[in-house]
């Protein structure tokens, strides 16, 4: 089973069209709980560092010197997924403010084997491989005045998907390293519109070269996303603060599957408790998302619940901390 979920990551993306014409899909699993619970519809949200996965211009707005985040992914397939996240403010983000991130993937282990002729079995076992992942990022993005921001990520990426062994006609056995890498870029903008909480974000991410193993070359998961949010309480006359319902609505267009409409909802309780909920249009497997998140005194607790059909239940944890 293992075996064939690393196909799935490293050269097709679920979808019922435009399939198998990327790899390195392990870039698209979402990187952080809050964003996950909400149908990884943050692209026009700021303030917290994991946004900086789904939109680098998110970086440029923080209330805090400090914002770090680290998540811990159960995927499919017992594949663990790890991600961290870190933004500095320094100057109030008066001279921009600087991210760092890191995605890290472990497939398990996939028993190797070689043709063998003169086996009965017409294969010979050899060593487990353990296949993994690898992206490596750092951005800088900086408001240009009270509405508008950019940002850019430049990451280093690179996937292992263990050693090959082969037979000559002579009868040697030679190993082969299946090793590929590559940088990618990111680069987005957010506009407050100054109407209430109105905001609006793009980005794109994944942005690539082709992609080598041997003869045969792909593309990296390229994703372009626009998306609109708001708190719709901020269009109710309440004379309580200490709610906030965030609905944030976005549309992405991917290189390797159908365009897809996510939405997302998040309600907050004194900034302390949160709910959330979210819809991802045009998934085979995986629609609607749930979660939760507490927050005190500069740290946060993240969890995010999604249903992946005949793959089972995917869960996601992340802590966060700000100064």
């Amino acid at each position: 089973m293992t075996a064939i979920l690393i196909g799935c990551f490293t050269s097709i993306s679920f979808g019922q069209a435009k399939i198998a014409q990327t790899g390195f899909n392990f870039l698209s699993v979402s990187a952080d709980a809050r964003s996950s619970g909400m149908g990884d519809a943050v692209n026009s949200l700021s303030g917290f560092s994991g946004s900086m996965f789904y939109n680098p211009a998110s970086m440029a707005e923080m209330s805090t010197i400090l914002g770090a985040t680290a998540s811990v992914h159960n995927w499919i397939a017992d594949i663990d997924y790890l991600s961290f996240s870190a933004i500095l403010s320094p100057s109030s983000g008066d001279y921009g403010n600087i991210g760092v991130s890191v995605q890290a993937v472990n497939y398990g282990e996939v028993e190797g084997t070689i043709v063998d002729r003169n086996s009965p079995s017409g294969y010979m076992e050899l060593d487990i491989m353990k296949p993994t992942a690898l992206a490596v990022g750092v951005g800088y993005a900086k408001m240009l005045n009270d509405k508008f921001g950019v940002g850019g990520r430049i990451k280093y990426v690179t996937q292992s998907l263990g050693e090959s062994n082969f037979m000559s006609s002579e009868g040697e056995v030679t190993t082969k390293k299946n090793k590929a890498e590559a940088f990618a870029f990111d680069f987005g903008t957010v506009y407050k519109t100054g109407i209430k909480s109105i905001a609006f974000g793009m980005s794109v991410t994944n942005f690539s070269k082709e992609v080598k193993y041997e003869e045969e070359g792909f593309q990296l998961p390229l994703l372009f996303t626009i998306g609109m949010s708001a708190n719709v309480l901020d269009f109710i006359d309440l004379t309580e603060s200490d709610h906030e319902l965030m609905l944030s609505v976005d549309w992405t267009h991917p290189r390797s599957h159908p365009e897809q409409l996510k939405i997302g909802m998040e309600y907050q309780f004194m900034k302390l408790i949160s709910l959330r909920g979210g819809y991802i249009g045009g998934n085979d497997e995986n629609d609607f998302t749930v979660g939760v998140g507490v927050s005190h005194f500069g740290f946060g607790f993240d969890y995010s619940y999604v249903p992946f059909g005949v793959f089972g239940n995917v869960q996601q944890f992340t802590a966060r901390f700000s100064m």
